[in-house]
């Protein structure tokens, strides 16, 4: 499996100078690439045979604009590729939330002159060796070469990003590389079942037994603070002294809410693949970019889901560190788990303010251990471990909800369906 390590680098004035006219011919690109789309879209949109260019056409472009612009033969050919891969990432990013009823999705725009745009090296172009890494250019002959952490290896590096943290004032590199797990995974036959939510996760082991755990909001104390300060910025003028120093004490705010939250994952992760016997963990394979969306949603909790939830993120961190502990993180199908009566079947009406399953069947249960159980259910009905199913519907009867010791039809619609 590969995971991704983040690296402070030291960087020399030379070479600085180096990264930076590297960028600049990254950010034109860019840019240049966005306006070209943007007036193929507005002389496309009309006709009948639309023909609009992606990053296939812009790509293969490459060689005529180095021919014609000389000077963007100084980056490597690969990150030039990869800038405009970024570009079409973005468009596909923006495209899908609009699909999914984001109207408030805004396309990508263009690269300002302070910004620094990444280098990312995709498989070549890049050498690590001696505790050094060295990176490809033809600007001029400073090396661009770093050290490295001397306890560091890196197997297999697929991909290497090199950017500048402005707010940090700062040089990194973002290597993508192999590791080797500690054992290999093997099935024990005991599982846990998560629901992951926004303010809370809630799992259900093969023994019947729940597990709570309550999220870490820092929007809660970052969001009064960062909207007291943009309201002080957007009464200034634009790019002023004083908006510029609201800018950044904003940027500093957002930047600490975020740190907050992923130390925090990264160390409950961390927690609850070393204090499970399960050797599977199952999670909701819930779409976050659909949560705020929903019609049911507060905007509170839109806030919240968009700038803190980054659950999708969550469980890429139980994913990985379960690899490595020689577990594996299995998602489920989640629709309609929560709406789901776990004993009977039925379908019920969940808005997010009620919290409570009361079921005509006589089940009365919270929310997210209905979710759980039927994440459970769906996994253990899936996969015919039929052995498996009456044992956790047995431990289930001495610690909760009374489900079928034999799956019916209630039962495997639900799960069959994906509703």
């Amino acid at each position: 499996m590969h995971i991704t390590t983040k690296i402070k680098i030291q960087v020399t004035p030379d070479q600085a100078d180096v990264l930076w006219h590297l960028s600049e011919k990254c950010r034109l690109l860019y840019n240049f690439a966005l306006a070209e789309r943007n007036q193929n879209y507005q002389e496309n949109k009309d006709r009948a045979d639309k023909q609009y260019i992606g990053y296939v056409q812009q790509a293969n472009a490459l060689p005529d604009l180095k021919k014609r612009f000389p000077e963007y033969r100084w980056v490597y050919s690969k990150v030039l590729q990869t800038t405009l891969k970024s570009l079409d990432d973005n468009f596909k990013s923006f495209f899908a939330l609009r699909q999914n009823g984001d109207e408030d999705a805004n396309p990508p725009g263009f690269k300002g002159r302070d910004h620094f745009c990444t280098l990312r090296y995709n498989q070549s172009g890049f050498a690590i060796a001696g505790g050094r890494i060295r990176f490809s250019h033809f600007y001029n002959d400073v090396p661009l070469a770093f050290d490295l952490p001397e306890d560091r290896t890196f197997l297999n590096v697929k991909q290497v990003d090199l950017f500048y943290d402005d707010l940090k004032k700062a040089y990194y590199v973002s290597i993508v590389h192999e590791v080797q797990p500690d054992q290999k995974y093997v099935d024990n036959g005991i599982y846990q079942a998560w629901d992951l939510g926004v303010t809370k996760h809630v799992a259900v082991n093969s023994h019947g037994k729940f597990l709570e755990v309550t999220n870490a909001r820092p929007d809660k104390y970052w969001n009064p603070k960062i909207d007291a300060v943009q309201s002080r910025r957007d009464h200034c003028k634009k790019k002023s002294r004083q908006w510029k120093r609201l800018n950044r004490a904003k940027r500093t705010m957002e930047r600490k809410r975020s740190n907050q939250l992923r130390d925090f994952q990264h160390k409950l992760s961390r927690k609850l693949i070393e204090n499970t016997r399960a050797a599977t963990i199952l999670v909701g394979d819930l779409s976050v970019k659909q949560m705020p969306k929903s019609k049911q949603a507060t905007p509170g909790l839109n806030r919240a889901t968009q700038n803190a939830g980054h659950l999708s993120r969550f469980i890429g961190l139980l994913t990985y560190k379960a690899a490595l502990a020689g577990k594996r993180v299995i998602p489920i199908d989640e629709q309609y788990t929560t709406k789901t009566c776990c004993v009977c079947g039925a379908v019920h009406e969940m808005p997010l303010g009620k919290r409570v399953m009361d079921c005509a069947c006589g089940n009365c249960i919270d929310r997210d251990h209905n979710s759980a159980v039927n994440i459970m259910v769906r996994f253990l009905s899936q996969n015919a471990l039929w052995t498996g199913y009456r044992q956790f519907a047995g431990n289930l009867r001495q610690t909760g909800p009374r489900i079928p010791e034999n799956l019916g039809h209630s039962q495997e619609a639900p799960c069959a369906s994906g509703g």
